[in-house]
This record gives structure tokens, sequence and C-alpha cells, in this order.
């Protein structure tokens, strides 16, 4: 079980982001604040869980929290500012978006950067310590894989029903032969060899 929170005389908002190391797509990201004395022996790091397991455990974490919120940076956004910057900027827009502002943040990783003065915590590994992390990870993948999965019917051949935009072999044999699409991230090293691809 995981634990329910840092402190317990406090709104904690765990957030979480995924997507950081694909090739194409946003990177997104989740807050969810959960009361203090939900228990979900379930609720895991959303890498360590099933599809199945996650989509049925949005339902319930969406249920059970105080507030939640999913967010978004965009491919342009992670090309102008880098990804780590990207990341910040959605866990922002996740933490904003919340209908109740929380008093402390839970930040899965070890640095954050942000305009809120809402005081935070960076946790490394967080997703496999706090719920309300993991709770923030599964809502995040579930949604950017959902995303993906709709992608991939509109870009076939690069495997993204299945890889999600991460660098798998499938997708860097889409890339050699049908070149990057429109949401594919320029600033990244799409293939190890470095081929001429058209943008």
């Amino acid at each position: 079980m995981l634990k329910p929170f840092l402190e317990s005389d406090r709104k904690e908002a765990g957030c979480d982001e995924v997507g950081r190391g694909c090739l194409c797509g946003p990177v997104v990201a989740a807050a969810v604040i959960l009361p203090s004395d939900y228990a979900n022996a379930f609720i895991n790091d959303s890498k360590k869980l099933t599809k199945a397991n996650r989509i049925h455990l949005v339902t319930e974490i969406k249920t059970a929290a105080i507030a939640w919120s999913i967010a978004e940076a965009s491919v342009e956004e992670i090309d102008q500012i880098n990804i780590l910057n990207a990341s910040f900027l959605a866990m922002t827009r996740a933490i904003e978006s919340l209908n109740i502002e929380p008093d402390h943040l839970l930040i899965d990783g070890n640095r954050f950067k942000s305009k809120t003065d809402i005081p935070y915590s960076c946790i490394i590994k967080g997703d496999g310590k706090f719920a309300s992390i993991a709770a923030a990870s599964i809502l995040a993948k579930v949604y950017r894989d959902d995303l993906m999965e709709k992608m991939a019917v509109q870009f076939p051949g690069y495997g993204w029903e299945k890889n999600f935009g991460y660098p798998t072999k499938a997708h860097r044999e889409g890339i050699k032969k049908l070149g990057l699409t429109p949401i594919h991230r320029k600033s990244f090293r799409h293939l190890p060899d470095q081929l001429n691809i058209e943008f």
C-alpha cells in the first residue's frame, strides 16, 4: 500500500507527467488531491499496472478524488522551451486547473520549476511511494495512451498504438520509411544514425 500523504493535516496534490521520452506527441501531466484517509491497494506506479487495471482505476480515482486535472504541453512548446521545461509547464497547468487549490504539492522526480507559489516537495520515484502521485501518473498515462492510439489511426506505420511514441524499433523503422509527421518533436534526435529527414 502506498503512503496516503506526506503530512496529514493539509491538502496535498500529487503531480506526475508522462511522455518525456517520446519522439512525438505532447507531454501530459495530471494532478490529484486524494482524501487523507483514502486507501486503495491497487493504486501504484502506472508503469507497474496492466492497461486494463489502469483504465479501471481512472474511474475510481476520479470518483474518489477531492480534485483532479489533466493538462498538456504541445509539441510546439516542447520544441520551443525543451522537454524538461515543457514537463514543468504541463504540471503547472494541471495544478492550476484543479478546482481546489492544494496546500502543498508532491512532485514526482528530483526537481520542479513553476510560476505557482504553492510549496512543494520533490520525491524521487514518488509514483511508487505516494498514492496521490501514483493516481496522477495513472490519469496522465491513460489519457496520453488514448491520444496516441487515436494519432496512430491518423498516422499509421509508426506503431503508436503499441509504443505510444516512444523510440522503439518499429517507430524508428516508420520514420526511416515514411519520414516525420507534424506531431514529431523536431528538437529530438529521431534516429541514432541521424539520417536526413524531411521536417
